[in-house]
């Protein structure tokens, strides 16, 4: 049973077809939130108690709005959306606050490229611009934000994988599987207990 004290939330997840995706999906029911799974095709994804999926991207603020209506909180997996690519970051980080902005949801994590923050040095200066406009763009928002660096995906890793992590696996699967639940519980634990907003992460784990 559930504690009576513990916030109940409708997460709206974009970039969930991913392998952080599907360990978030997995986190989230287990503590029995919702989801609301922003996805390109209906058709590949098979209902589940707890779990909706909507067509919706992060293509302009409307879009934006239209995805996260109904939620409570939301997390965007930019790196899933768009690896490698800080202007696109840039774009969608622009039409999540813009649609934010239309809405009463306020917490937001954003996971993405944010390397850049740590090592400056390794970056272009169009890079390095496109992250401190993502920044400026959040610090003048009423938004409740994080910055999460990218965790290391592991493509292929689906819901079903983190539901059984105590089976079998091939050693190069089980690494990443443990680490990215890992990283989706101290997300899912952030949102709970309303921490480090305004701040920019990166789990070691």
């Amino acid at each position: 049973m559930k504690n009576a004290e513990t916030p109940v939330f409708k997460l709206v997840l974009f970039g969930a077809q991913s392998s952080l995706g599907s360990a978030l999906i997995v986190e989230l029911l287990s503590r029995q939130h919702e989801v609301i799974a922003v996805v390109d095709d209906l058709n590949r994804h098979a209902p589940r108690p707890g779990l909706h999926y909507k067509i919706g991207a992060l293509g302009d603020a409307n879009q934006a709005e239209q995805g996260a209506a109904g939620g409570s909180a939301v997390i965007a997996l930019l790196s899933a959306l768009a690896p490698g690519d800080l202007p696109a970051h840039r774009q969608m980080s622009e039409a999540l606050v813009a649609g934010l902005a239309r809405t009463t949801i306020r917490p937001l994590l954003l996971v993405g490229d944010f390397d850049v923050l740590d090592a400056p040095g390794k970056y272009s200066e169009a890079e390095r611009g496109c992250v401190d406009q993502v920044v400026d763009l959040l610090q003048r928002s009423g938004l409740h934000w994080t910055l999460i660096n990218e965790p290391g995906d592991f493509p292929g890793l689906g819901i079903e994988h983190f539901r059984n992590t105590a089976g079998t696996l091939e050693p190069q699967v089980a690494e990443p599987l443990r680490r990215l639940a890992r990283v989706a519980a101290g997300m899912v634990d952030m949102l709970e207990l309303n921490l480090h907003h305004g701040e920019h992460l990166n789990f070691v784990v």
